[in-house]
């Protein structure tokens, strides 16, 4: 019988050709871990939107600055921790903007409020940490 992997540690650049295989491994985790499938999509689309907003915002659209992601399961839970090097703004501190359905974005932190069951930004001295934690539903 195969054993669930309860740690995941993926250090990678802030490249859009990463997001795909990040949110892949990760929706892994989750259902290796007794997520349920909608749960682990939620997971996944957070995570993506999450590195999105730090290469659009913390990154200003480079592609070459890096990112950890690392996430482990147990306790009925998953978390996941994303650092980034860039300006360290937290958005939590910022207002949402209007939704705007003709212009892209704008969604990602109404995701993340949403769809998590914790939310943490922690400035570092040279970047920002997020955490967040999504539990199993009894």
């Amino acid at each position: 019988m195969k054993s669930a992997s309860s740690k995941l540690r993926l250090n990678i650049l802030s490249d859009p050709a990463n997001l795909a295989g990040t949110r892949q491994a990760i929706e892994a985790l989750c259902a290796e871990n007794g997520l349920d499938k909608k749960s682990c999509d939620e997971v996944g689309l957070c995570v993506n939107e999450a590195r999105a907003n730090v290469m659009r915002h913390a990154y200003e659209g480079a592609t070459d600055k890096p990112i950890e992601v690392a996430a482990d399961a147990g306790n009925g839970a998953v978390r996941i921790a994303i650092r980034d090097w860039g300006n360290g703004v937290n958005p939590l501190d910022r207002p949402l903007p209007p939704p705007n359905p003709l212009k892209p974005g704008g969604l990602g932190m109404v995701c993340l409020r949403q769809m998590m069951d914790e939310l943490t930004f922690t400035p570092q001295r040279d970047g920002m940490l997020l955490e967040m934690t999504k539990r199993k539903k009894k």
